[in-house]
């Protein structure tokens, strides 16, 4: 009896070691292993800013962008639903970190096309990577009737042109919340006063704080670096929420801009927030697969 009990203690030693030396080699192999950090934002757009998200491979993002007037208009202007912009784009994912885009606003029948690449994804584990960094470059070309009134530059397709560039670098601290900072130059090709700048920098921001599974506080911000545009415009400043809701994601937001493509937000907002002058907003995404994955 006595060999029999020595022997089941053995056993269950053994057993014992055997446990412990999975259990570290587990977390040993969980430790090299690194992983992704998915959702720092919910969606492409934060407010009028775009995230570092992209769409994903084969998949087609169908957004509707609509900006009424402002609430402090009055009752005649039924507090600025009696007015809006408009703005539809699609966005498609040819691969999981390149994204390609196409829209078109009603803000001076303006049609805006970039490109997208997410250069650097957030990863834990081994050799992790503390932040994502996206890449965003567009051009924007307004469609409006020439002025026969005005002069030759002014009338030329290339007076019509502006560009983007943005590095956009988000870090998701935790499952509730992400920030995102955003350096950002906007180059004019034409502008209608001498002093006025072609090349206009600003350092956008932004952030989503996560309240429940499926709502989540949203803004941005975009600081204008001292200049002429500085001088005569106002950052533009949004807050709203995201309302997750299945298949496609619901933003409601506020902001001093009325523009949604960056050459009208960044350097031309006239409103100021804190006077009233405060567009009410919404985007609607929806995502369709286009292409399944290879």
């Amino acid at each position: 009896m006595l060999v029999g009990l020595l022997a089941w203690a053995g056993a269950a030693h053994a057993q014992t070691e055997n446990d412990l030396l999975r259990d570290l080699e587990k977390q040993t192999t969980d430790s090299t292993k690194r992983e992704a950090v998915a959702a720092t934002f919910k969606g492409t757009h934060i407010i009028n800013s775009q995230s570092v998200e992209t769409p994903g491979q084969g998949t087609l993002a169908f957004l509707i962008q609509h900006r009424f007037g402002t609430i402090n208009s009055g009752p005649y202007e039924f507090f600025g639903l009696d007015n809006a912009v408009l703005r539809l784009s699609f966005e498609y994912g040819v691969t999981d970190r390149l994204a390609l885009g196409l829209g078109r606003s009603s803000q001076e029948k303006t049609f805006d096309g970039f490109v997208k690449y997410k250069a650097l994804q957030q990863s834990t584990g081994a050799h992790p990577m503390p932040v994502s960094v996206t890449l965003f470059a567009s051009s924007a070309i307004t469609t409006l009737k020439f002025n026969q009134t005005a002069n030759t530059a002014e009338r030329s397709t290339a007076s019509r042109l502006d560009y983007t560039y943005q590095v956009l670098l988000a870090r998701k601290f935790s499952p509730s919340l992400s920030v995102q900072l955003m350096p950002t130059l906007i180059h004019r090709n034409y502008v209608a006063l001498e002093g006025m700048q072609n090349d206009v920098y600003s350092i956008g921001a932004g952030l989503r704080q996560k309240l429940t599974k499926r709502l989540a506080l949203t803004a941005d911000y975009f600081y204008l670096l001292p200049g002429y545009v500085a001088d005569n415009y106002r950052n533009a400043l949004g807050v709203g929420v995201d309302i997750e809701t299945g298949g496609h994601v619901f933003q409601l937001h506020l902001t001093n801009s009325s523009g949604m493509v960056e050459k009208f937000f960044v350097p031309q907002t006239t409103g100021n927030f804190f006077d009233g002058d405060i567009f009410f907003g919404f985007t609607v995404a929806r995502n369709f697969t286009v292409k399944s994955r290879d």
